[in-house]
């Protein structure tokens, strides 16, 4: 996994932060990589924060493997973390996408959403601090929970959260609030959930009542299927109702 990734870091220097050179600018590259239980888009939370059974594990790279830059962070208890949407690297861009939250089908403007698909394809997340790790080979090592990246996401910096500036409780979300507390009931066909321990069991109920299909899509007959924990999770939909259909050892 640390190869692959590595490799992917490569291209990705070369092609997206050589053109930013290119342009007068300055060039970004990887402090870290997160690796979690997703190896595609497919399934993750939407947003972070979500299922805070998610858990990331963030691996520093080799030059900013420094106890020292950590010091002070077992203080807080949240991060924001500043990543590359990395299967959405394109080369040109459109002023308008369509939010998957309204149906696809209302274009918005791409500012006003946190689509990938944007001029830097660069991603926000608040996480959850859940362990500090000095003893690890690697060390630091972070894990954090509440995840919404796949595994192998490049890192582009990292900041601690700060409650009193970056929460605004009477801040308004346009579209992004909206049918943000319905869930979907989750059964699993002929106890197929048993090939899971409880914990992952626990947080693949939290990952579906979210409802992973694209929201703009609603055949009822079509089966669903994403990689999750080395596991292949295949379900449909039924109204308000998620049915697991089966679960398989990739």
């Amino acid at each position: 996994k640390i190869r692959t990734a590595s490799a992917f870091r490569i291209f990705f220097y070369y092609s997206v932060c050589r053109c930013v050179m290119n342009n007068d600018t300055f060039a970004m590259k990887p402090i870290a990589t997160i690796y979690t239980d997703f190896p595609t888009k497919f399934g993750l939370p939407r947003q972070s924060l979500q299922t805070d059974g998610l858990i990331g594990r963030i691996v520093f790279e080799e030059e900013y493997r420094n106890v020292q830059a950590i010091r002070g962070l077992e203080d807080f208890s949240h991060l924001w973390i500043i990543w590359c949407f990395s299967e959405s690297v394109q080369h040109e861009w459109s002023p308008t996408v369509r939010p998957p939250r309204l149906g696809g089908n209302k274009r918005m403007g791409v500012f006003a959403t946190r689509s990938p698909f944007r001029p830097n394809p660069l991603g926000l997340s608040c996480v959850k601090i859940k362990k500090i790790d000095l003893n690890d080979l690697n060390a630091p090592v972070l894990y954090v929970s509440g995840i919404d990246m796949m595994n192998g996401t490049p890192i582009f910096d990292i900041k601690p959260y700060l409650p009193y500036a970056d929460c605004v409780p009477d801040a308004l979300g346009g579209f992004g609030s909206q049918q943000l507390n319905q869930r979907l009931d989750v059964t699993f066909y002929n106890g197929c959930d048993c090939i899971l321990n409880e914990e992952q069991k626990n947080i693949l109920i939290s990952v579906l009542q979210q409802d992973p299909r694209p929201h703009y899509q609603h055949d009822e007959t079509r089966i669903y299927g994403f990689p999750f924990a080395g596991y292949e999770v295949k379900f449909k939909v039924h109204e308000n109702h998620l049915l697991v259909i089966d679960i398989i050892v990739q």
